[in-house]
C-alpha cells in the first residue's frame, strides 16, 4: 500500500508540474510582461550612464506572487532606469525555473527561494553544484501553509487557536489522519530544499510528527496551488502570498491559512535575488547598479504610504494578474486566516511582508533591514539540509560556503555608497522565541544544535503515527 500511495503521490505532483507548464505556455508570458526598456519610467533622469556599464541590457525573471513586488516597482518607478540598466522581465512558471533559467544562463538574475543558493553550493540531494550567489534579500516573511477544507472538518484550526500548544495540534494532526486515507497526506511546496519544505518538516517534527515517513511532499508551481487543492490531488500546501488569501471562505472557498511562515520563524528570509558567481567577477559595475535599482525598490515597496499602490501594480496582467483584493492583504499587512465558521481571523500586522525596514519585535539589532543577508541564516538552511537527510553531514567547510555564496561583504560596500548603514557581524542568535518550537540557533554550534532534534534524518526515531 505505501508503494501505491507513494507513486500516485508522485504522479499527482508530476500532473501538476506538466499543467503548470502547459498553462504557462498558453499565457505566453513574453508578450504580458513588461520588455521594452525605453517605457521604464522615461521620466527618471538616470544617474548611472548605461555605456559606463559592462552589460547594462539584462533579462531578470519573477514570478507571479507577491514577491515579485519590488521587481514590478524598480521597473515602474524607473529604479532600473536610474542606474543605468535596461531591463526586460521575464515571468518564469516556478521558482523551479527561476533558479534554473540563472544556472542554464537564459537569465541574468531572477529571485530564488531561501535554499537554493546555499544548496545549488553543497549539492543537496545529489545534484550538481554550482556557484550561485546572492548579495541580498528581497523580502522576509509573506508566505503561508494554506489547508483544506477535510482538515478543517477533521478538527484542525488555524495555529493561534492553539495558543502555542504544539502537543494539541500534533494531537489533532494524528486523530485526523488516523480516521483518513493515505491519500489526504498529501501536501505541496513550492520546492525541494526551499525554506518552505523545511518550515512543512520543522512544523510537524516540532509536534512530534515524523514528516519523513508520515507525510508526502509533492512539488507545486504556485498558480496550481488552489487548483489542485480543489480537485483534491493535495490537502494543504506551503506558498508565498496571494494563493493563501485566494483560498478563503470569500474568495474561492477551498482552504483556510493554518500559519504564517513568520509564525514558524520570525525575522526568516525569504526570497533572495540570485546570479551567478561569473557575473559579479564580470560585471562588477552591472552588478552593483543592479543591487542599488533592488535596494530602493524594496525600500519603496516598505513604506507604508505606497502598500496599496503597490499591490495595485502588482495586480496588473503583467505581473500577479490577482485581483487586488487577493495581493493587498499580504501587502499592506491586513491578513485573514479564514475558515469555514463565519468567524473573522484578521490580523494586522506590518510583519506580514517585510521589504525593508524591521520593527524591533522582529530584529533589534543595530542597522538591520530586511535586505541585509546574514550568513548565520544560511548556516540554518545547511542544517535543515542535513536534518533531512538532503547532505550526508553538515558541512565541514560551512562558513566558507556561506561566506561566498550569501555576499554579505559586497552587500555593505554597495549599501555604504547609498548612505545606508548595516550590521557590523555576519553571523547572530537567532533566539528562542523567534521558533515556534522555543529552540534557540546558535551559529557558533550547528552540530549540537542538530544533534537537538530527536526527528531528523538518522536519529533513532521515537514517535509513530498508528
Amino acid at each position: 500500500m505505501n508503494g501505491q500511495w507513494t507513486r500516485r503521490a508522485f504522479l499527482q505532483g508530476a500532473g501538476a508540474t506538466t499543467a503548470a507548464i502547459a498553462f504557462s505556455g498558453c499565457r505566453q508570458p513574453q508578450a504580458q510582461t513588461p520588455t521594452n526598456p525605453l517605457a521604464q519610467a522615461p521620466e527618471i533622469e538616470p544617474v548611472v550612464d548605461p555605456a559606463s556599464l559592462e552589460k547594462p541590457n539584462l533579462t531578470i525573471g519573477f514570478v507571479p506572487v507577491n514577491d515579485c513586488a519590488p521587481f514590478a516597482i524598480a521597473w515602474e518607478k524607473g529604479f532600473f532606469r536610474k542606474y543605468g540598466l535596461n531591463v526586460i522581465l521575464s515571468r518564469e512558471a516556478s521558482w523551479g525555473n527561476s533558479r534554473d533559467g540563472i544556472i542554464f544562463g537564459r537569465l541574468d538574475a531572477s529571485p530564488v527561494v531561501s535554499g537554493s543558493v546555499t544548496n545549488a553550493r553543497i549539492g543537496a540531494e545529489g545534484a550538481r553544484q554550482f556557484p550561485l550567489c546572492a548579495a541580498m534579500t528581497i523580502h522576509r516573511h509573506g508566505n503561508a501553509l494554506t489547508m483544506n477544507r477535510q482538515l478543517w472538518n477533521g478538527g484542525i484550526r488555524p495555529w493561534h487557536s492553539y495558543n502555542g500548544n504544539l502537543e494539541a495540534f500534533g494531537r489533532d494532526l494524528r486523530t485526523y489522519w488516523e480516521k483518513s486515507p493515505l491519500d489526504d497526506r498529501v501536501w505541496a511546496v513550492v520546492l525541494s530544499s526551499s525554506i518552505y519544505e523545511y518550515f512543512v518538516r520543522y512544523l510537524l517534527a516540532a509536534a512530534g510528527i515524523n514528516p519523513m515517513s508520515q507525510l508526502r511532499l509533492i512539488i507545486t508551481p504556485p498558480p496550481q496551488m488552489v487548483s489542485n487543492t480543489r480537485i483534491g490531488s493535495m490537502q494543504a500546501y506551503m506558498v508565498a502570498e496571494p494563493w493563501n488569501t485566494r483560498a478563503i471562505s470569500g474568495n474561492e472557498g477551498i482552504g483556510f491559512t493554518f500559519i504564517q511562515g513568520r509564525e514558524i520563524w520570525r525575522g526568516h528570509p525569504d526570497r533572495l535575488l540570485a546570479v551567478r558567481e561569473s557575473f559579479i567577477q564580470n560585471y562588477p559595475k552591472t552588478y552593483r547598479s543592479l543591487v542599488k535599482a533592488m535596494i530602493e525598490a524594496c525600500q519603496y515597496c516598505s513604506n507604508p504610504a505606497h502598500r496599496s499602490e503597490v499591490a495595485a501594480i502588482i495586480s496588473q496582467r503583467a505581473f500577479t494578474g490577482a485581483a487586488p483584493k487577493y495581493t493587498q492583504p499580504g501587502i499592506v499587512g491586513d491578513f485573514n486566516y479564514g475558515g469555514f465558521d463565519n468567524q473573522v481571523r484578521r490580523v494586522n500586522s506590518p510583519e506580514t511582508t517585510l521589504f525593508f525596514d524591521l520593527p524591533t519585535s522582529v530584529s533589534d539589532v543595530a542597522h538591520d533591514h530586511s535586505t541585509f543577508l546574514w550568513q548565520s541564516e544560511s548556516l540554518w538552511l545547511m542544517t535543515q539540509a542535513t536534518r533531512w537527510g538532503q547532505i550526508a553531514q553538515f558541512p565541514k567547510d560551512a562558513e566558507a560556503i556561506a561566506r561566498k555564496a550569501w555576499r554579505t561583504d559586497l552587500y555593505r560596500d554597495i549599501a555604504a555608497e547609498m548612505g545606508i548603514q548595516c550590521p557590523s557581524e555576519d553571523y547572530k542568535v537567532e533566539p528562542s522565541a523567534n521558533f515556534i518550537d522555543g529552540t534557540s540557533f546558535d551559529p557558533s554550534n550547528p552540530i549540537g544544535y542538530l544533534q537537538g532534534f530527536e526527528i531528523r534524518a538518522g536519529a533513532a526515531q521515537s514517535f509513530y503515527l498508528t
